[in-house]
């Protein structure tokens, strides 16, 4: 579905962060807040929050909203009513676009029936699913709290409530002493039918839990072959199943693509609420406070809770309609590269990494694993 331009009546996206973690996985640099889950207390805060934003013209909510994306952290430890909280928050005629996609991340673990429809009824209508791995093992040494079979059932408990538009996390890329089965987590998540699917490679980022586990020789870095093998062969799969590659990391059946995250992907206006939420719009770009009880003091005081805010500059938004346009299927428009771009692309295509079907450079998966060398190439033969 395509939107049309924001008007100036304000910002028809908003994310919502919710900190909330049951436990923090070893890998996770995220701002996260391992603590008693407070609705109400969270609530209490976005509702300061979005009263800040009724005084600024430039990140005001539009009357009604196209895209909410409800993430984390666990949204779904704030339990069965907070979805309705949520559409309480942001009001009821903000919330009556036909068309709207209300996402909502959950773990199979904190998901149940009854939070699933009370969710739906709420008007949640896309699910994320937080499912990693369907090995019991690597689900171990990730610190995650369920089964491949709840991971299972989840799918299955998100359906039978009607939530079936629904997209699944897999991570790839792991170190060899997670002896890892690939492939047959490929074959569970093909088997469950679920119209999108989400791979992320691991990172091993500083102060973590899996950083100090290398520097300790514990386990190993993750192979650089590993990772390139394991994105290959799922993008190879997944398209042979129906699911078109629309940006780096994600596939969709047709017609399930992520309507929000193609916001983001597109440079179109959004609203961040929450620590450490992102707003963009035009030429600024601002960011709340990172940590939790940062944020609801914050807003417990009446402050506002940002922490920065910047310019976005000619040169600096060049870059990233370069960079965003290189990681999804719509490509760079041919007619905005100069003579030395259109000549670094045809050699991508050469190269195997690479298209310039349809009036634009697009990558092809080998050529989205050198995306940031890509992109740097990009910028310098268009300088």
């Amino acid at each position: 579905m395509t939107f049309p331009v924001t008007p100036p009546s304000g910002i028809r996206s908003v994310y919502l962060h919710a900190p909330f973690c049951a436990s923090r996985c070893p890998y996770c640099d995220f701002a996260v807040s391992v603590t008693d889950v407070d609705l109400q207390a969270w609530t209490e805060s976005i509702q300061v929050e979005l009263g800040w934003l009724e005084t600024d013209p430039l990140f005001r909510l539009a009357p009604v909203l196209e895209t909410v994306y409800v993430g984390g952290g666990t949204p779904s430890l704030l339990g069965p009513g907070a979805m309705a909280a949520v559409r309480s928050l942001l009001g009821q005629e903000r919330m009556s676009h036909p068309g709207l996609e209300w996402t909502a991340e959950a773990n199979p673990d904190s998901f149940s029936p009854s939070l699933a429809s009370a969710w739906a009824q709420a008007g949640v209508n896309r699910l994320s699913l937080g499912v990693q791995s369907f090995h019991s093992e690597v689900l171990r040494r990730l610190s995650r709290r369920h089964t491949p079979q709840e991971a299972v059932a989840a799918v299955g408990i998100a359906r039978e409530a009607g939530l079936t538009n629904l997209t699944i996390d897999l991570i790839f890329g792991l170190p060899s002493e997670f002896d890892r089965d690939w492939d047959r987590d490929l074959d569970v998540a093909l088997s469950l039918g679920v119209p999108h699917v989400s791979l992320y490679g691991l990172t091993v980022e500083s102060g973590t839990a899996l950083a100090e586990r290398v520097d300790q020789g514990v386990v190993s870095t993750p192979s650089e072959e590993t990772y390139r093998t394991e994105y290959l062969r799922a993008a190879e799969r997944l398209i042979e199943a129906g699911y078109v590659h629309y940006e780096v990391s994600n596939f969709a059946l047709p017609g399930a693509e992520s309507q929000h995250n193609l916001t983001y992907w597109e440079l179109r206006p959004y609203v961040g609420l929450g620590n450490s939420a992102h707003s963009f719009r035009g030429g600024k770009r601002r960011w709340n406070l990172k940590d939790w009880g940062d944020y609801q003091a914050a807003c417990a005081e009446g402050r506002p809770p940002w922490s920065g805010e910047e310019p976005v500059g000619t040169s600096e938004a060049r870059l990233e309609r370069i960079w965003l346009g290189l990681r999804t299927s719509n490509g760079v428009p041919l007619a905005d590269l100069n003579s030395r771009a259109r000549a670094l692309a045809e050699e991508w295509v050469s190269r195997g990494l690479g298209s310039t079907d349809g009036g634009a450079v697009r990558l092809k998966p080998a050529g989205w694993l050198l995306l940031d060398e890509l992109v740097v190439d990009m910028e310098l033969a268009l300088s």
